[in-house]
Order: structure tokens, then C-alpha cells, then sequence
């Protein structure tokens, strides 16, 4: 098996792909290794100065702290990526993690159409997801995960790009914060 990896914006995170399906849930970030059973999450945790760990539907992004360098990191985690997968595994996750839904207002669902449909598959070839969380009196909240949190560039693309679409497509709609 061979694992690429690519660049995200943020210098600070990396994207592996297995060339595998990794999360059969939909996206997943942990950050705290007692979060998780699952081996191969709580082993790419334990390598030193790895903050995160997100899952998406065929790529693993892994953020690590400013003092460790990738050359540190990276090795480790292929090969703890290699083994998993070796041993027969077929995704590294597959639970029901989604929340129902139908409890969001009408706005509420649009808005969540929107992140999912135009914003995610963007926001996913960088390595990381956003969520929406809260809408109230004009102001959406969203949280960004994987390489996106902690991203220089993600307050400018929360601005420039998630903002002026959710706001060109429902005018109601007068800020986006990230939480």
C-alpha cells in the first residue's frame, strides 16, 4: 500500500491518503486520544506532537503542534496507517456519529444544504470540515475542523467565501462566525 500526502493551507496540518476508504460516518475530528477506541486514531495521537486527528471520507488529516517539524511526524504515520490497513481493515471508521436534523427550522436546513452541497467538498480537498452550529438573528455559527481550525487563511475564507455564499443565497443572513 502506498500513502500519499498532500499540502493543506494550513502548515500545521497534512492530509494522508490511504487510497482507502477511511470514515464510512461522514467526517470525524478527535483530539483527545480517551475520545476514541479506535487503534489506529489513538496511535496517530500518541506520536509526539500530533494536536488532531480528522477523519473524512477517504483521507486522514493529521494536525501537529508549531515546535514539531513534519519530518518528525510524518513517517510515523504512514506507517501506522500501512499496518492498520494490512491487517485486513477496511475503514477506519463506521459508526453512526450524524445528528438528527429534522429538529432545524427552515432556515436552519438551507443553511445546512448550503455547507453541505457547495462549502464541505471545498473545504474537504483541504483536509478539514466545517459544521454549522447555531443560526440567530442574522449570524450563522459554524466550527471548522481538521486542517481548517487553526488555519491562517481560515478567517479569510470564512469571510470571503462561506460568508458571501450563505449570504448571496439567503439574503437573512448578515454574519458567519467560526466557535
Amino acid at each position: 500500500m502506498f500513502v500519499q500526502t498532500e499540502l493543506t493551507p494550513n502548515p500545521n496540518a497534512l492530509k494522508f491518503l490511504p487510497g482507502k476508504k477511511v470514515s464510512n460516518s461522514g467526517p470525524y475530528e478527535i483530539t483527545n486520544k480517551d475520545q476514541i477506541n479506535n487503534e489506529l486514531v489513538r496511535n496517530i495521537l500518541s506520536v509526539s506532537g500530533v494536536e488532531g486527528v480528522f477523519l473524512g471520507q477517504d483521507f486522514i488529516s493529521v494536525n501537529k503542534s508549531e515546535q514539531k517539524n513534519w519530518d518528525e511526524i510524518k513517517h510515523i504515520v504512514i506507517s501506522l496507517i500501512n499496518d492498520f490497513y494490512s491487517d485486513g481493515k477496511e475503514f477506519v471508521i463506521d459508526e453512526n456519529l450524524k445528528k438528527q436534523e429534522s429538529d432545524l427550522s427552515e432556515i436552519e436546513q438551507k443553511i445546512v444544504k448550503i455547507l453541505d452541497q457547495k462549502i464541505r467538498p471545498a473545504v474537504a480537498r483541504d483536509g478539514g470540515d466545517i459544521k454549522f452550529k447555531e443560526y440567530k438573528d442574522g449570524v450563522v455559527k459554524v466550527q471548522l475542523q481538521g486542517s481548517c481550525s487553526g488555519c491562517p487563511s481560515s478567517t479569510m475564507t470564512l469571510k470571503q467565501g462561506v460568508q458571501n455564499l450563505l449570504c448571496h443565497y439567503l439574503p437573512e443572513i448578515k454574519e458567519v462566525i467560526a466557535i
